[in-house]
């Protein structure tokens, strides 16, 4: 069975292979949807669109293991790189290309580790090239 390791939470948990990584988290108590560096976080566990992809807060980081996990799909890629009507999940994506997911669409196939709530940084070398 393959473990998910939560890097923030400091959390491990063994999933079913093929399991969704937003309802493992859920499950094990992990919110996954931060909001904007942490505020927004209890409002969001409950305004959420419940996994379609739309509404970009459950985003998380694939520290290691990303070959272990799906590919993302059309929803996904465009809720990245569609600034409208939320930016914060478009902004988040600047400096993680390619390690950046939703959680509500990845599949969990492998052992990976996971940050949960990726904080924006609207400062960093990345956001302006």
């Amino acid at each position: 069975m393959p473990v998910v390791k939560f890097v923030k939470e400091q959390k491990e948990i063994n999933v079913p292979a093929g399991s969704n990584l937003r309802t493992v988290a859920l499950n094990a108590g992990i919110n996954v949807h931060q909001g904007l560096n942490g505020i927004g976080a209890s409002a969001n566990r409950y305004f959420n669109c419940k996994g379609l992809g739309q509404c970009g807060t459950c985003r998380v980081n694939i520290v290691k293991g990303m070959e272990n996990v799906n590919s993302p799909g059309m929803v996904e890629k465009f809720r990245f790189k569609c600034p409208v009507p939320d930016p914060i999940p478009a902004l988040a994506y600047i400096g993680h290309e390619d390690t950046m997911r939703l959680s509500c669409k990845t599949v969990v196939n492998g052992d990976i580790e996971v940050e949960t709530g990726p904080e924006l940084d609207l400062f960093g070398e990345n956001f302006f090239s």
